[in-house]
């Protein structure tokens, strides 16, 4: 089932999410309609706060490389990115709960992290490339935080009305959303 996406201005993206527990209700649904949405939106990966719940939790799906070598797929539950390492590299960020604004970040480039899979196994992987630049950008949003955070001051200022707009409801997404601060009229 695809869920709708919580837009830049709701406060749930900006929590600090909580650690779940395997007893959590109907867990392994809320992955499959988590991946039903990401795929609808064509994301790349998704935090449950994006989705307004606040824990832990957040899958990645980078698909295949262009010579079709299979992509990194995985869920990611009570995540700790225990180490990020390397010369800092630019990419042009978006995020699905800012449609329409994509930014240079800048993100090292490896990670080491420690999480619980959709079976409760435990790992700790090294992660390189643009699978561990996917891995940072939605540990953020566990962590309460998004890719303009990482944006010069000048730089956030000029896109603040833009942003604004999309608390509002004033954009145009092919996947649907959920505003903070859209009109109702009844």
């Amino acid at each position: 089932m695809k869920l709708p996406i919580v837009a830049y201005g709701d406060p749930v993206l900006r929590k600090v999410c909580v650690d779940i527990e395997e007893t959590y209700p109907d867990l392994q649904q809320l992955i499959s309609n988590m991946f039903d949405t990401m795929y609808a939106a064509s994301g790349v990966g998704l935090a449950a706060p994006q989705i307004g719940l606040p824990i832990r939790m957040f899958i990645v799906d980078t698909g295949a490389d262009e010579d079709g070598k299979k992509g990194y797929k995985k869920v990611f539950i009570n995540a700790e990115i225990l180490e990020e390492t390397g010369e800092p590299w630019a990419f042009n960020e978006g995020c699905l709960s800012i449609p329409d604004i994509r930014e240079d970040v800048m993100r090292k480039p490896n990670i080491r992290i420690k999480y619980l899979d959709e079976n409760w196994v435990e790992h700790e992987d090294e992660v390189t490339g643009m699978p561990a630049r996917v891995i940072q950008h939605e540990y953020d949003h566990i962590e309460g935080k998004l890719f303009t955070d990482k944006l010069s001051i000048l730089r956030k200022t000029m896109l603040k009305s833009k942003l604004d707009s999309i608390s509002k409801g004033n954009v145009r997404t092919d996947y649907k959303m959920r505003f903070p601060k859209q009109n109702k009229k009844r």
